[in-house]
């Protein structure tokens, strides 16, 4: 039972006047420099086997705005600079759980530009935010309206590479709540040919979101190649009427992803997924740029989340399991199978099998099985003499 409601993000775009651009875009490069200057001082600590925390990084601050150097840094306002030595710190956090490599530098060209103000940075009126040091709101378009009597927490200004400002509001959506439970349970296979193939029997088709502008995004980027490199305005007209392809991508996909995601979520009390490690998977050259555009990884952490909100259960199994290669029916494993195989008959039980069907059925049954029996529970592949666990049952040929 969840005692609290759901903190969600609302995000918008604004259009900002030229003193807001201004202001925010020199927002942006103190937040930058804050957190590389900070890293660099933890870094130089660490080779002297010392250790800094934000307490002592939020000291260097106060020290670095009195400098000459960085005094331009007091211009701003001072919320996002110390949110920024937050987020150094969890990155620090992690790094040290072993959940995340080392923190990196931000880069002027390649990293996003945000900044993070606490409820000190901004005032949120009648449906009207001003941030800090600003003297007019933002004209935000309220594309959909925000809880009632929601007061923000927390607000992430952006820009990304197309030149969109986004404002994003945390509040806290008393709407979420869990949803009455059902008896459904729903095997998930992603693949390419469809992206998504249910134990239903149901495919979903793949939009192929990038193969569709791919014409658009190659002339874009011949128009960038022929640009002579450097920081000129031609450059960074091409380069971003590019970013704006690669948006309007992006955009569709994940708009395409939550509805499909809502609807599995509403519809199922429990979704089993298959494990799998997608940051390798890209690796394969020859399916690296359908795989991206497939965006498994994003389905899979909106399925996640949403499985929160709702009360609903997501299972994740082993991926080494042969999911296609296993028959629903009887449990006999076939040979070897390319991918080219589609279709294929079980040699016990002579059913004829739908690849994907059957590796969603064989999905949910062994996510069901690992539930029953707890969780931690990996399925055996192979018994110690080599054989198959699940044709154990039948007999071998005498020589």
């Amino acid at each position: 039972m969840r005692v609290s409601p759901v903190k969600r993000a609302f995000k918008y775009r604004f259009y900002p006047t030229d003193a807001q651009a201004a202001e925010l875009s020199r927002t942006f490069g103190c937040v930058r420099k804050v957190y590389n200057t900070a890293l660099t001082a933890r870094t130089e600590a660490w080779a002297r086997q010392e250790r800094i925390n934000y307490n002592q990084t939020s000291a260097l601050l106060t020290e670095w705005k009195r400098t000459e150097e960085l005094a331009y840094l007091s211009e701003v306002s001072s919320v996002p600079l110390q949110q920024t030595l937050r987020h150094l710190q969890t990155a620090f956090t992690h790094f040290f759980a072993k959940r995340a490599k080392y923190p990196k530098f931000k880069s002027r060209k390649k990293s996003k530009k945000s900044a993070e103000y606490t409820t000190s940075g901004f005032r949120f009126r009648g449906g009207r935010l001003t941030l800090a040091k600003m003297s007019e709101p933002l004209d935000i378009r309220w594309s959909r309206p925000l809880p009632q009597e929601a007061a923000p927490s927390t607000v992430t200004v952006s820009q990304d590479a197309a030149g969109r400002w986004f404002v994003s509001l945390l509040c806290e959506d008393p709407a979420v709540k869990p949803l009455t439970a059902r008896d459904t349970a729903i095997g998930i296979d992603v693949g390419l040919t469809h992206l998504l193939t249910l134990s239903t029997g149901e495919k979903i088709a793949n939009p192929r979101h990038e193969r569709r502008d791919r014409a658009r995004l190659a002339k874009a980027q011949r128009e960038l190649s022929r640009k002579a490199k450097g920081d000129g305005t031609n450059r960074a007209r091409a380069r971003r009427k590019v970013a704006k392809v690669h948006a309007r991508i992006a955009d569709r996909r994940r708009d395409h992803l939550h509805k499909l995601t809502t609807r599995l979520v509403r519809d199922n009390q429990t979704l089993v997924i298959e494990d799998l490690t997608v940051r390798n998977m890209i690796k394969n050259r020859h399916l690296a740029r359908a795989i991206s555009d497939a965006a498994w990884a994003e389905f899979r952490n909106m399925l996640e989340y949403k499985a929160v909100w709702y009360g609903r259960e997501v299972i994740v199994v082993d991926r080494f399991f042969p999911f296609s290669r296993l028959c629903s029916s009887c449990g006999a494993l076939a040979g070897r199978m390319p991918l080219s195989v589609r279709t294929w008959t079980c040699e016990s039980c002579a059913t004829f099998h739908d690849r994907d069907v059957n590796a969603a059925n064989t999905v949910l049954a062994a996510g069901l099985a690992a539930s029953a029996c707890g969780a931690g529970v990996r399925p055996q592949r192979r018994t110690p003499g080599g054989r198959s666990a699940v044709k154990q049952e039948t007999p071998r040929r005498e020589p």
